[in-house]
């Protein structure tokens, strides 16, 4: 038995051997894939959160909860996508890392910081959602105006330091060359009860996104159903369906790898077999991706679920091609306009005083 075990430790030309077990961890066979897929996930992410945000900070004039908090999401996405393009590079090079185990650390432990601030805000935006839905009278002093700039600093401070923990942590490193790798612990050291808080605090807010969202579709069935005689009586129906998309997408990124997450975990801090290392590490890189899919996917929520973000982005962008047309054909009417001229038509789109729908996200 331990014949074979060396054996197959000696054949592997990469991965990453644990000495507790001499196991070597192989992943290159994701290699390829992986750097593919995060590419595209970095295109598509890049251009979505940063269409998202050019939409809530110059074109919207009303500062809801619901702004504030769209607007951290967006952030933290935009973030998270930043620091794919480390993971794509690593991927193609075969799995090998060459700019030191300090800015692996970093880039690492920024990608789940930001996904972590993602999900908590998402949460947040269930309840605010449910609250509004239910019009409490608590709504008026919770994740109002002040109270949800309060409460997205504090959920960024949090954050921050369970990351400057995590970075600042000694980590036994044998191989220089490997980032992003499965590792054991063989003991519970402090980065491994934070990634234990992080997978509770996933659960705990799946768990508020369900009863939320649960609660929504069935107050709006009841109320088609109660009153199906009013002009907007066929929209409760429509935003019940929404309701139940957004539960879905969370679901779909989220729960497979929380779900490998707890697997993965435990076969690092106790004794495994090498093949289920193996496992564990494979199927964590899978549901990775899926979850990190999330970060394009919340832009097309913002627009597919958002009448007012759809119709002002809308605008927006007739405007700008508006404006671009404009110049190009007074360009070869009238030589003598000037380039500054022209580019101040167009920044006349992010001007304050242009009239806008306000922020109404509906789910």
């Amino acid at each position: 038995m331990m014949t074979n075990l060396n054996t197959t430790s000696t054949i592997a030309s990469f991965g990453t051997t644990n000495k507790s077990t001499n196991c070597t961890v192989e992943d290159i066979s994701l290699g390829i894939s992986l750097g593919v897929l995060y590419s595209l996930i970095f295109l598509i992410g890049l251009v979505g959160n940063v269409l998202a945000l050019w939409v809530f900070l110059c074109i919207h004039k009303k500062k809801n909860s619901i702004y504030f908090l769209l607007v951290n999401v967006a952030m933290a996405d935009l973030l998270l996508v930043v620091c794919l393009p480390f993971r794509v590079i690593y991927h193609l090079r075969g799995n090998k890392w060459s700019l030191g185990p300090t800015l692996c650390r970093v880039i690492g432990n920024m990608f789940y910081m930001n996904m972590y601030i993602s999900i908590t805000l998402l949460g947040l935006i269930s309840i605010d959602r449910y609250l509004k839905i239910h019009r409490c009278k608590s709504r008026r002093k919770f994740l109002r105006g002040s109270w949800s700039v309060v409460i997205c600093g504090i959920t960024w401070a949090v954050a921050l330091g369970c990351t400057i923990v995590m970075i600042s942590t000694p980590e036994q490193m044998p191989n220089k060359e490997k980032c992003f790798h499965y590792r054991q612990t063989e003991k519970l050291n402090m980065d491994t009860w934070i990634k234990i808080f992080l997978v509770i605090l996933f659960w705990l807010v799946y768990a508020a996104l369900v009863v939320s969202y649960r609660k929504i579709t069935i107050w709006l069935s009841k109320a088609s159903k109660k009153k199906p005689d009013l002009p907007n009586a066929h929209k409760y129906s429509q935003t019940a369906r929404k309701s139940f998309f957004v539960l879905f997408l969370f679901t779909l990124c989220f729960v497979p790898y929380h779900i490998v997450r707890i697997f993965y975990i435990i076969s690092q801090i106790s004794k495994t077999t090498c093949h289920w290392q193996n496992v564990a590490d494979k199927a964590n890189e899978v549901a990775l991706v899926i979850s990190t899919f999330n970060s394009c996917l919340d832009p097309a929520m913002y627009f597919l679920l958002c009448s007012s973000v759809r119709r002002t982005t809308k605008e927006a962008l007739q405007k700008v091609f508006w404006q671009l047309d404009k110049g190009t054909t007074t360009t070869y009417s009238s030589e003598g306009k000037s380039l500054k001229d022209r580019r101040l038509s167009v920044g006349m789109i992010c001007n304050p005083n242009v009239k806008t729908e306000t922020l109404d996200m509906k789910m």
